[in-house]
């Protein structure tokens, strides 16, 4: 299994190997890694010296590697989403099982042939690692593409501003990737406007991500979950009405705070047991750093009070869907309660 640094620093220097499976949740740097392979590759003519895959076409895979690249030294197949690594239900599995085997067992027989003439990559999203999976471990390369720890992205995010010759602290990052995920995607479009605005030489701050930046809803629950803990009951009602300002649905609103006040009971109910927090709340690796946030904001409210809010949010949900009340007004009186 190869590092996405790994993989990067090869692809750097112009190192090409003749088959990859890159795979996982992180699309963006899948796809620019596929880009830096193109480039190296070359010249890439559709249906000559380049061949895309997908689960349509996947049984002519062999096929495809097997057909001269006329007029050019190698071919380019790229085998997108093309359902090799991933279980079927029974009608389809009989023939994608047989697929399986003979792709598998056609780059064990003919690994030299391919290396002298493909560069084969497969790119998955999810996998099963069955026998294809184990041949072109030994044969290729494998490489997992997890979404970025908040460390790493704040190493990829940097590099980027410096590269633009704009400045930005650790921390600022850090705020950035709190208040709109951990996308690498999301992160880049952000920060492509960051920059533009602070322009060459100037600097990125947190009052820019807060008057440019789009903040993911659960960012701003946690905003709205500070001004309550803080009894600041005009400042969380500013908040709410700022997303239904933009558009945010209620009922989503509605939901993402439930949520929120039961990862803030279940961290509560943790810290007293003395549990891991982390597991509680099943985070993902690069959703650790919330779990600071999570304890702080537990603080604010009792054991007893985060199970009340749960309830008073469950009531609410039920008498809006019998036309007993307003959902906003609803929601508004909720939060008022817990500010007297």
């Amino acid at each position: 299994m190869k590092k996405i640094e790994e993989l990067e620093k090869e692809l750097k220097n112009n190192e090409l190997k003749s088959i990859y499976l890159l795979y996982g949740e992180e699309q963006y740097l899948i796809e620019q890694t596929i880009k830096k392979i193109k480039k190296i590759f070359g010249e890439c003519i559709k249906g000559i010296n380049y061949i895309q895959i997908d689960e349509q076409n996947s049984k002519q895979l062999i096929q495809d590697i097997e057909t001269p690249s006329f007029g050019y030294e190698k071919k380019l197949i790229i085998a997108k989403n093309s359902g090799l690594f991933k279980k079927e239900g029974r009608k389809k599995s009989e023939e994608l099982n047989n697929t399986k085997k003979a792709v598998s067992k056609y780059i064990q027989e003919n690994i030299a042939i391919i290396e002298q003439s493909t560069v084969l990559v497969f790119v998955e999203q999810e996998i099963e690692k069955q026998e294809l999976y184990k041949t072109i471990e030994k044969t290729g390369i494998i490489c997992n593409f997890e979404q970025q720890k908040p460390m790493q992205l704040i190493q990829r995010l940097k590099a980027i501003c410096t590269a633009y010759k704009v400045n930005v602290e650790n921390a600022t990052l850090q705020y950035l990737i709190e208040c709109c995920g951990t996308s690498m995607q999301e992160l880049i479009n952000e920060i492509r406007k960051l920059i533009e605005h602070a322009g060459p030489n100037g600097t990125i701050t947190k009052q820019d991500i807060d008057k440019l930046c789009t903040k993911k809803l659960e960012s701003v629950i946690f905003d709205l979950t500070d001004n309550l803990g803080k009894k600041n009951i005009t400042k969380s009602l500013e908040v709410l009405k700022n997303l239904l300002y933009e558009k945010e649905p209620i009922q989503k609103i509605l939901i993402t705070l439930y949520n929120h006040f039961k990862k803030l009971y279940l961290t509560t109910v943790a810290t007293e047991l003395k549990k891991d927090i982390i597991t509680s709340l099943n985070l993902k690796p690069n959703q650790t750093f919330l779990v600071n946030k999570y304890k702080t904001q537990a603080k604010y409210f009792t054991k007893t009070e985060l199970r009340e809010i749960m309830q008073d949010l469950c009531n609410l949900d039920y008498k809006t869907k019998k036309g007993l009340i307003d959902i906003q007004i609803g929601l508004e009186t909720t939060l008022c309660k817990y500010c007297g």
